[in-house]
C-alpha cells in the first residue's frame, strides 16, 4: 500500500471554517463482507476495528447537546457492528435523521436477512453503493457476483416502500467513476441509471449521487503504481470550481472514527488528519467548532472539481 498523504500535504487549497454543526458521520468500524478497489477505508472481511459501547452512549449524549439533525452512519458495513440497530433506534426516538451507508449485499450475509424490514420501520434512509447499472463494471471494481445481489437488494427494499412515491422511505444510490477521471454530469446519468434499471429490474429510485474518487488509500496506492497520481491530481486542481466551495460537506459535518477521535471529513479521518487540536467526541459536549478553521490538503480538490463532490452527491 502506497502512502499518498505525503503527496498531498503541501497545498494551496483555500482556507475555510465550519458553520453550525448538522450532520455527524460516524465510522462504526471496519468490518466489511466486501473489499472494494475503490475504497478509501481500506475496509475488508479481517478488520476488527469497531467502535464501544462506552462510544456509541457518549455519541448520543453528543446529539442531544449539539442538537444535531443528522446522524450519517458509514463502515465497513455498519449494519455488521452490533451496536448499530440499537443506535439507530436511540437516535430515531431522539428524532434524529439516519442515513445507512449500505453496500446492499451486506443484506445477504448470515445474521441480516430481516435488516432490510428494520430500516424500513425507522424510516431510515439508505444510500446505497452502486457503482454502475452494467453487471460488468460493478463486478470489475467490487467483487464477482456483487452486481447480482445488489439488484437482488434493491428489490428487496422496492418492496418495502424504499424509492417509491409518497412512502417517505429514501433510497439514493452513488456512482464512483471506474478510474482516474471525474463523473459524468450527475442529472443525465441519474436519467441512464433510472431508464437502465426500470427497464431491466423494476427498480426505482430516489436520487443518484455521483462522487468522485479520493487519491487516497486503495485508489491513491493504485495510482500511484500505475504512475497516474499526478495526472489524477493535475486534473483535480485543473478542474477547481470555487463556486462548490460553499457546498462542501465539511463546513457542516464532523468526521468521527471508531475510537470517537474527531476529522473535518471522513477523507481526513482516513488519512489520519484530526480536526484542529486534535478533539475527541467528548469534546463536542462543550465545544460546537463554529467558526473553527477545517484541515484542508490537496485532495480536498476532489470535492471541488467540476461538478463537486460530497456525502450528498454533486454540488
Amino acid at each position: 500500500m502506497h502512502e499518498t498523504l505525503p503527496l498531498l500535504e503541501i497545498t494551496d487549497f483555500p482556507a475555510i471554517r465550519r458553520e453550525t454543526i448538522e450532520t455527524l458521520q460516524i465510522n462504526i468500524g471496519y468490518r466489511c463482507n466486501l473489499s472494494c478497489v475503490h475504497c478509501h477505508v481500506n475496509a475488508g472481511p479481517n478488520r476488527t476495528e469497531m467502535m464501544s459501547g462506552e462510544h456509541l452512549k457518549l455519541l448520543l449524549d453528543v446529539i442531544k447537546a449539539r442538537g444535531v439533525h443528522t446522524l450519517d452512519i458509514t463502515g465497513g458495513a455498519p449494519e455488521l457492528h452490533d451496536g448499530f440497530r440499537p443506535l439507530v433506534e436511540a437516535a430515531r426516538a431522539l428524532d434524529v435523521h439516519v442515513v445507512d451507508r449500505c453496500n446492499l449485499t451486506v443484506l445477504f450475509e448470515p445474521g441480516q436477512e430481516d435488516t432490510a424490514e428494520f430500516l424500513a420501520q425507522h424510516r431510515v434512509e439508505v444510500v446505497a453503493s452502486l457503482p454502475c447499472y452494467s453487471m460488468e463494471n460493478v463486478d470489475k471494481q467490487r467483487g464477482k457476483g456483487v452486481f447480482d445481489k445488489s439488484i437482488a437488494a434493491l428489490q428487496k427494499l422496492n418492496t418495502l416502500g424504499y424509492g417509491k412515491p409518497g412512502t417517505g422511505l429514501q433510497l439514493n444510490l452513488v456512482y464512483n467513476p471506474q478510474g482516474a477521471f471525474l463523473p459524468p454530469e450527475q442529472g443525465a446519468l441519474e436519467a441512464d441509471y433510472r431508464r437502465e434499471l426500470a427497464a431491466h429490474f423494476g427498480i426505482e429510485f430516489n436520487q443518484l449521487f455521483a462522487l468522485a474518487n479520493m487519491p487516497i488509500k486503495r485508489f491513491g496506492s493504485m495510482l500511484v503504481s500505475k504512475g497516474q497520481f499526478k495526472d489524477y491530481m493535475a486534473l483535480l486542481r485543473d478542474s477547481y470550481s470555487a463556486s462548490n466551495l460553499e457546498g462542501v460537506m465539511c463546513r457542516g459535518l464532523v468526521s468521527v472514527d471508531w475510537q470517537g477521535n474527531l476529522y473535518d471529513c471522513d477523507f481526513n479521518q482516513q488519512l489520519n488528519i484530526p480536526v484542529s487540536g486534535r478533539l475527541h467526541l467528548r469534546d463536542l459536549l462543550e465545544n460546537d467548532l463554529k467558526e473553527s478553521a477545517i484541515c484542508v490538503a490537496d485532495h480536498c480538490y476532489g470535492c471541488t472539481a467540476g461538478q463537486g463532490s460530497s456525502c450528498g452527491g454533486a454540488l
